[in-house]
């Protein structure tokens, strides 16, 4: 295909079949001639075509039977029909059946020009439309670990070779390293990713409120209780459960996690019928749990039983070689996100960026990446548009509790 729109033209009527095809090829359409049916079908196995102008009524195969294989074996072939004026009936019949539109013979040729013209300008559109549908789902189904660091590059192959397991897995690292990230990570690469993948933030609710939350309740548990409610952990069986800050939880709530965790089956506030479930347990935290245990914290039983396999993210310093690759995809996420089109980063600028010493890591990295492109006048990262503590790093690596003193506010 050399980039033309490509009509194939079926006549029986040579005269009427040669002036279409020469009125076309001066508009700089692809043109294949065909005086019947069955030598055009033979045409459509053969390649694609864009459009198919064709006469209705022709001996043996006809226009109808055309339309008929187009719908089924070509749909993306948009087809016109032919017809005199005596089978207008049939013209729109065949419009019911999937056909563009018809044209009456005699027609002129201004006419078909611009109904082939709109044909085809609704065919780059749903086209397109389709392209665009195509990358959203991606997008959505696709969990995007930006990397090139070896460190991490090892634990994406362990959690990959963990995610079809049903074991329980211990995420580690600072706020804002992708914990929450990598374990979306593991869900889609598990049998499980057609399920619900549920997070929740165990440190962000007292007790009563995350015990609602998690295993929901019936009714008359409480004032203002009017119905049963199913908890996160009920949303998500048959997928996986995702608790964040597990460390944040009180010695109280841990014991019920474990039986939930160990039995799996819960019992909801204030019932007692017990709930089978179905669910897989991924947990993050940013405190160290081993040495929360040796402190009375935290539960030694709950601490062994999630950290089946403990996966650490390092903290973004300990990964500068991704600072470019992520700035640069944050970059054009944000652009397009904000309706920008700032898709470039000034060499100094990079220089900045992979200098700082990010107590935010790479939630931080976002934050300031989408300052920038929101402060931009032009199509460049410049310096100025970073905040001031980046503007104002020597170029040697600033000291790390110095920079922290002085660093933006993270999003926790």
């Amino acid at each position: 295909m050399n980039g033309q729109p490509s009509l194939l033209v079926v006549d029986d009527e040579e005269i009427a079949c040669h002036n279409l095809a020469h009125a076309f090829r001066k508009e700089g359409y692809e043109i294949t001639l065909c005086h019947d049916g069955a030598t055009a079908l033979k045409k459509l196995q053969q390649r694609s075509y864009d459009l198919l102008l064709t006469d209705l009524r022709m001996p043996g195969i006809d226009g109808m039977a055309l339309l008929e294989s187009c719908q089924r074996d070509w749909p993306e072939t948009r087809v016109i029909m032919l017809t005199g004026f005596a089978t207008l009936d049939s013209a729109v019949a065949a419009m019911k059946a999937g056909a563009y539109h018809y044209l009456a013979k005699p027609f002129r040729l201004d006419e078909v020009r611009e109904l082939v013209s709109r044909a085809l300008a609704v065919q780059r559109l749903e086209r397109e439309n389709h392209r665009l549908r195509k990358q959203v789902e991606t997008l959505q189904s696709s969990v995007k670990f930006m990397t090139q660091n070896p460190t991490l590059l090892a634990i994406l192959d362990t959690a990959r070779r963990i995610a079809a397991t049903p074991c329980s897995v211990l995420i580690t690292g600072e706020s804002g390293t992708g914990k929450e990230l990598l374990t979306r990570y593991i869900h889609q690469q598990s049998l499980r990713q057609q399920a619900p993948f549920v997070a929740i933030n165990c440190g962000a609710l007292q007790d009563d409120l995350l015990a609602n939350e998690l295993f929901g309740h019936e009714k008359g548990a409480f004032t203002g209780a009017h119905t049963q409610r199913k908890g996160l952990i009920e949303i998500a069986s048959g997928g996986t459960l995702f608790l964040d800050e597990i460390g944040e939880t009180s010695m109280a709530m841990q014991i019920k996690l474990l039986r939930v965790i160990d039995q799996q089956e819960l019992l909801r506030v204030g019932g007692n019928q017990t709930v089978k479930i179905d669910v897989r347990f991924l947990a993050a935290t940013n405190r160290n749990l081993a040495i929360g245990v040796e402190e009375g914290r935290f539960r030694r039983d709950l601490y062994y039983r999630l950290n089946v396999v403990e996966l650490h993210i390092p903290p973004l310093t300990e990964r500068r070689d991704d600072i470019p690759l992520l700035a640069n995809y944050l970059l054009h996420r944000q652009s397009a996100h904000l309706g920008r089109l700032v898709d470039l980063i000034s060499p100094e600028t990079m220089a900045l960026l992979t200098q700082y010493h990010y107590p935010g890591n790479v939630r931080e990295l976002a934050n300031i990446i989408e300052r920038g492109v929101a402060l931009a006048e032009g199509h460049t990262l410049e310096p100025h548009h970073l905040p001031e503590v980046l503007r104002h790093i020597s170029d040697k690596v600033a000291d790390p509790q110095e920079e922290s003193s002085a660093a933006l506010p993270t999003l926790e």
